[in-house]
């Protein structure tokens, strides 16, 4: 005898010898607040899962349900210390979207059409430095995007020490074939100088187009090492490309109070590699600049434009909620307000506070750990911080408190590193810890 809720809502105790209908179940789902279809597939799951003596059919279809939700994009709690956390989306950046119509491609003083490339990307040029700027879709279509512009089945030299893969296993040489250009390998490994650099430029069997440099972001080569400077390449009779990653637009940090912090040092920005010489530069959105996943190319303005008439500017182009979220950001540059950036005003807690916060929430051991950047970002950095440690691995049960927090764990404890949580999630993070302490 199994005890199972009819449609009135009522228990009645009902001999089961096969489960409730798929239509009947997905009806009692309703409360979840997923749409009727997806309360369909949970039903059927459940219902094909189903066997007398298992566990009712509609507490199978209530799991099958949650787990449908639980797989879709949501807002999470990153107490894991990396601030750049691929998974989880990398820098944290507000969708603020009003749902209206946008100028996105509408000239407001002729009433004409216009470009999408002259809302953000101008702003972006200007908090740079750069005469001009356009928008894609991430750092490697800038990469493409510039090759397939600038270098079309020409040469392209590249130190062999910057011949790099970034995540998910895509390599510098592969996006390049991509594009059409055709890579020209210059020094070594460990050493390269400006004459292997030269002399690739001036070899009369060679057609190069320009050099590019790619930035070591996500690995480091010590030792008996040799590289070249931008203000060294920019002596070549040929373009300068920066591909530095990372995307920090200016090393003094002007929009934080107290200046670049030390873990910083040596990070390649755009406005001061610009300086240097580099012709264009490329970066991501999504990292140091600290907005939504894009790719910036700013630069020479002829260099530019070349770039954005190109066939693939167009396939590679982002969305007005990007550009909109994008130009955000850039005013918060513009007016050196880095509390306005959330990556920065998380990046910059003092350990004073971040330790204050953890005595606040009461539950677990407060210790001090290192956050690091993350993202494929500043390899070997740690940044001082504080947080709570938990004895055992409560990983698994932290994901499934609603929104759910994400932790690490060292020495098998558990540990939440207060510098990646918004203090606003502090309440929840207590509740939610308490509540595990409970069990």
């Amino acid at each position: 005898m199994a005890r199972v809720v009819s449609l009135a809502g009522m228990e009645q105790p009902v001999e089961r010898t096969h489960p409730p209908s798929v239509d009947e179940l997905a009806r009692l789902l309703a409360d979840t607040g997923l749409p009727h279809p997806l309360l369909v597939d949970a039903a059927r799951t459940a219902a094909a899962a189903w066997q007398p003596g298992a566990p009712p059919a509609l507490e199978l279809a209530r799991a099958e349900a949650d787990a449908i939700a639980r797989a879709m994009l949501q807002p999470v709690v990153n107490a894991t210390g990396v601030l750049l956390h691929t998974n989880l989306g990398r820098a944290p950046w507000p969708a603020s979207d009003p749902g209206r119509y946008r100028n996105l491609e509408l000239d407001l003083a002729t009433g004409e059409r216009g470009s999408r490339q002259a809302h953000a990307p101008t702003l972006l040029a200007r908090a740079c430095g750069a005469e001009a700027a356009i928008v894609v879709n991430n750092c490697a279509s800038a990469v493409m995007l510039i090759l397939g512009a600038l270098a079309h089945r020409r040469d392209v030299a590249v130190s062999r020490s910057e011949l790099v893969e970034i995540g998910g296993g895509f390599r510098v040489p592969e996006v390049m074939e991509q594009s059409g250009a055709r890579l020209l390998e210059v020094g070594t490994t460990n050493r390269t100088r400006l004459a292997d650099y030269r002399q690739a430029v001036d070899d009369p069997d060679s057609d190069v187009a320009l050099v590019m440099q790619v930035h070591q972001s996500n690995y480091k080569i010590v030792g008996f090492t040799e590289s070249v400077t931008t203000a060294q390449l920019a002596e070549l009779d040929v373009p300068v490309v920066a591909d530095i990653g990372s995307g920090l637009l200016d090393a003094a940090c002007p929009w934080l109070a107290d200046g670049p912090p030390p873990w910083l040092e040596n990070e390649p920005a755009a406005r001061q590699t610009l300086e240097a010489g580099a012709d264009l530069v490329a970066f991501s959105g999504d990292k140091l600049l600290g907005g939504p996943q894009a790719g910036i190319i700013a630069g020479r303005a002829d260099l530019v434009a070349l770039c954005a008439r190109h066939p693939l500017a167009r396939a590679l182009r982002p969305g007005g909620l990007v550009l909109g979220a994008l130009q955000d950001l850039a005013l918060a540059y513009l007016r050196r307000d880095g509390d306005a950036i959330p990556f920065w005003r998380l990046a910059a807690l003092d350990v004073a506070e971040l330790r204050t916060r953890a005595e606040s929430i009461g539950v677990g051991q407060v210790v001090e750990t290192m956050s690091v950047p993350g993202g494929g970002t500043l390899p070997g950095v740690e940044i001082p911080s504080a947080g709570l440690a938990l004895a055992g691995d409560h990983r698994a049960a932290l994901r499934r408190v609603t929104p759910p927090i994400m932790a690490r764990v060292t020495d098998d404890q558990t540990i939440l590193d207060l510098r990646t949580v918004d203090p606003g999630d502090d309440a929840h993070l207590a509740t939610s810890l308490a509540a595990l302490a409970c069990t």
